[in-house]
């Protein structure tokens, strides 16, 4: 049904087909356009919108275990984040991939086939110049990969295919297991080329530079698990009970994680006359007995108290004693 006109929208109506700023016939020829769905009968979406955002979920703690994964290896920023999630065919797939490139292929047990992960030149030759002790800038020219490169950057990709599995712990005990690495797209036929697959990508940035990781989920390999999928969408949108499993879980992850171990050698107060005509030599008295421990921050709190000293040729502190949790915070 269409909208009822007020009293004024009909007055002024009126008013501009009289004044010639409205032509009649084409109020009458003006036709609605009905908005039509395309839909592509020889690409039917086998995956249902509920699947498609558990496997949302998935990739986005993957990005969270990658993240903390390469920053530790790596010692940079990292940031990953799940780009898109789309349905086509494994040809489209392998048509829009650069030769060469870092192509992977796993498998996930007890799934039976194989699933492939592909990361952009890019990203990898960011990576092995950062591990290689450079800033990671890459390269310049896409290239083949050198023996060398190719063990480092095999080790890294079997780590990361081990955190996707930690990734589809809740859905499925995953158990991937490493096939191995390709860089030419035409000699990874995992499934015929009609097939559709799941493709999510993945946008990290390592640095500066930004790079993307491509994984390939074939609906011939997730079939058996696609009820469990649409479950994981059922249960995501309830109240979650936190088990004693994903609180080690988390607490792996954790210990991954980058903080700040600070020991104060002392602290002392001047004036500021005085802190004016500090100059080099000059000895400032702390604080701090000798004889006393010093202090040690984990990031604001105390946790720990030690003595200081050397390891080889650098400074260290042995810690002497433990602060018990609630004592001697400071704010």
């Amino acid at each position: 049904m269409g909208e009822v006109l007020s009293q004024e929208e009909i007055d002024a109506l009126l008013s501009a087909l009289s004044d010639g700023q409205v032509d009649a016939e084409e109020i009458k020829t003006t036709k609605v356009q009905k908005k039509v769905r395309v839909y592509d009968f020889k690409r039917p979406n086998k995956f249902s919108k509920d699947q498609i955002h558990s496997l949302q979920n998935i990739y986005e703690n993957f990005c969270r275990s990658l993240t903390t994964y390469l920053s530790g290896h790596l010692h940079s920023v990292i940031e990953a984040k799940v780009s898109s999630i789309e349905q086509i065919t494994y040809d489209e797939f392998i048509r829009s991939l650069p030769n060469p490139t870092i192509i992977s292929l796993y498998t996930m047990s007890p799934l039976e086939g194989t699933l492939l992960m592909e990361m952009s030149p890019t990203m990898a030759f960011s990576i092995i110049d950062r591990l290689l002790g450079g800033q990671g800038q890459g390269t310049e020219k896409n290239r083949d990969l050198t023996e060398i490169e190719r063990t480092i950057i095999s080790h890294r990709v079997q780590q990361m295919i081990n955190l996707i599995g930690e990734a589809w712990q809740e859905v499925f005990p995953a158990q991937p297991e490493f096939i191995v690495l390709e860089t030419n797209p035409q000699f990874t036929q995992i499934v015929a080329p009609n097939e559709m697959i799941i493709l999510v990508t993945l946008e990290v940035k390592v640095g500066e530079m930004a790079g993307m990781l491509n994984m390939c989920l074939p609906y011939l390999v997730l079939e058996p698990i696609l009820d469990k999928l649409s479950t994981l969408f059922l249960f995501s949108t309830q109240a979650k009970v936190t088990s004693k499993e994903q609180v080690q879980a988390i607490r792996k992850k954790i210990e991954w994680a980058k903080i700040d171990l600070t020991a104060i050698l002392g602290h002392s107060e001047i004036l500021v006359r005085d802190l004016l005509e500090l100059a080099p030599g000059d000895v400032i008295p702390l604080v701090q007995n000798i004889k006393e421990p010093l202090p040690i921050y984990v990031g604001s709190f105390k946790k720990f108290r030690g003595i200081p000293g050397l390891h080889g040729e650098h400074l260290a502190v042995q810690i002497t004693e433990i602060v018990e949790e609630g004592r001697d915070q400071d704010g």
